[in-house]
């Protein structure tokens, strides 16, 4: 499978080959990928496609078998990209129906279920036929002269030298050999072999993280760059709209120990929101956040597989943004559909915690932010700084501290399993001695930063079976030269969890080790300016994802009505 991405990579980054080798070098793909990926599934077969050459707009119908006799989590993928919930007509066993969407590109045709994906058929644009612009590797492809230094450890500046980077980043990534222990996966936020590269095909790659301020500088003759959590020795690789450079070699080391991940599980994931019953002095919209599973180390792949309807801005790193027009008084409902595929790992931590020295690098970015107080963690508070010093007293160990500090929360706050709802403060916790996993999470977080200690918390949905899942809030807190290491203090406090497979003493087990029933949304706050002066903006307190707002209505809105469903999972594998 992944020999024929590599294939489609090299193959299509050369568009002025003619029609007539493109079409026969595709027939070359199309034998490849029936030798590598054979299976004993009954997988969904496309016999014919119609037509063959095509323009935005046409109809496309697929022939065959064992597509299912509804779409459901079922998807048409056209060079690279699935189409859209609205571009579907017809979806039965033996034919699919779908409109050619504006951006369609030359390239594979694969219908995908739950039982596989099929052998692809090929399609052509037929716009792209007559006119084939020739690009110069030599001007347009990244390359990498050096990296230095060669032996690094997590967190790590790295300069990487060389040419084509661009003179911005926007969306060019570079990326690493990713520490998957023989348990890899490729997509999403990791990636399988790339061309050029010369690794052994089970490598896996990872991209640096943008949320921990991983890029530090970028111009087309240089990048500065953090090694990223998850990192491994191997490979640095850089790609850009124009291609993909060849890699140079690094060694990571791990001084203060190893993390593993493993056992990993994919989901099904979707999310639903409902509008109704409108009414404002005049025509107005409403705008909805929705927020998109996150891409970490532990979560690397995390992809769209179903939209309805189309977003208004579809690229927000963090949001599906949608932009509805409302009419006055109209009482019909509108319902907001995206769905997931994520997967996840199970991580242990293998910390030393002799090991672990103070901070060093402690004018970061990644952590001059997850130290200090924001709109979600209290960490200047009074009571808080009060509660630190009592915990962890003179005690400069960083790991040490923060196990102190969850220590504390086990032996002197009770979990309430009820999840408290009004206009209630985190802090309450530290009087009451009794809060629920969101008291728990966040206000944990404060008191390790307090202590000087990065941290984030994590919201998300915890996953016990399918259609059984609740929103949730743990931890990630940061150690030089490690990198994040996982807390879910409300689990280890008794929160009752059906665990897919055993763990003995959750106390022990969840200060640094994590399941892979996790599926997160959201690390640390994201702050959402309003779009509207007037606009009025809704705020969802202790829900699966921290953002400030998930709704906004246009001025002239008087009333309308919302449903927001925590995510449910329609599959497990």
């Amino acid at each position: 499978m992944k020999i024929f991405d590599t294939y489609k990579k090299l193959f299509f980054r050369f568009p002025a080959v003619r029609i007539g080798t493109f079409l026969s070098v595709a027939v070359l793909g199309i034998l490849l990928y029936s030798i590598i990926d054979k299976t004993v599934k009954k997988i969904p077969e496309i016999k014919e496609i119609s037509p063959q050459i095509g323009a935005p707009g046409d109809e496309l119908v697929i022939s065959g078998s064992g597509f299912g006799t509804s779409r459901g989590t079922s998807y048409v993928e056209i060079s690279g990209s699935k189409i859209t919930s609205s571009n579907y007509r017809i979806w039965r066993d033996h034919e699919i129906r779908l409109v050619l969407p504006d951006n369609v590109q030359d390239g594979l045709v694969i219908v995908g279920t739950s039982e596989g994906r099929s052998e692809p058929a090929f399609f052509a644009n037929e716009v792209n036929i007559p006119v084939a612009v020739k690009l110069d590797p030599v001007i347009s492809v990244p390359k990498i002269a050096s990296v230095s230094p060669e032996k690094v450890v997590v967190g790590q500046h790295i300069i990487i030298t060389g040419s084509n980077f661009g003179s911005t980043r926007e969306n060019s990534t570079v990326y690493f050999t990713a520490n998957r222990n023989g348990d890899g996966y490729a997509g999403g936020g990791e990636k399988g072999l790339q061309s050029g590269q010369e690794e052994n095909q089970s490598d896996i790659y990872i991209a640096a993280n943008v949320q921990d301020r991983d890029y530090v500088s970028w111009s087309d003759t240089e990048i500065i760059i953090q090694v990223p959590d998850g990192a491994d020795s191997g490979s640095v690789f850089v790609e850009t709209s124009k291609g993909t450079s060849t890699s140079k070699k690094i060694t990571v080391s791990y001084p203060v120990g190893k993390k593993q991940y493993s056992a990993r599980r994919t989901y099904v994931v979707q999310s639903v929101a409902d509008i109704s019953n409108y009414s404002a002095s005049k025509d107005s919209t409403i705008m909805l956040y929705v927020p998109k599973p996150v891409v970490t180390s532990f979560q690397p792949y995390a992809q769209l597989n179903e939209i309805f309807p189309d977003p208004f801005i579809p690229d927000d790193a963090d949001n599906m943004i949608y932009k509805v027009s409302m009419s006055k008084n109209s009482s019909a409902k509108q319902r907001f559909s995206q769905t997931y595929i994520v997967s996840s790992y199970a991580v242990k931590s293998n910390i030393k915690a002799e090991a672990v020295s103070p901070y060093k690098r402690n004018n970061s970015a990644l952590y001059t932010i997850a130290t200090r107080k924001d709109e979600l963690v209290p960490a200047a508070d009074p009571a808080v700084i009060t509660l630190m010093k009592k915990i962890c007293g003179a005690e400069k160990n960083p790991y040490k501290k923060a196990r102190m500090i969850y220590d504390f929360f086990l032996h002197e706050y009770k979990l309430s399993s009820k999840i408290r709802s009004g206009d209630v403060s985190v802090i309450d916790l530290i009087r009451k001695k009794k809060g629920d996993a969101y008291d728990f999470a966040i206000l944990y977080a404060a008191v390790c930063r307090a202590a000087g200690i990065p941290a984030l918390p994590v919201s998300g949905i915890l996953v016990q079976e399918k259609d059984v899942s609740s929103a949730h809030w743990w931890c990630e807190i940061y150690f030089e030269d490690y990198g994040w290491s996982p807390v879910d203090v409300a689990l280890a406090a008794g929160l009752e969890f059906k665990n897919f497979s055993y763990i003995g003493d959750v106390k022990e087990f969840y200060f640094g080790n994590l399941d892979n029933q996790h599926i997160a949304f959201s690390r640390g706050w994201k702050q959402i300016r309003q779009s509207g002066v007037n606009s009025k903006t809704v705020y969802r307190p202790r829900t699966y994802a921290f953002q400030s707002i998930w709704e906004e209505a246009g001025d002239a809105t008087s009333s309308y009505s919302s449903l927001w469903n925590n995510p449910v999972v329609l599959g497990i594998y």
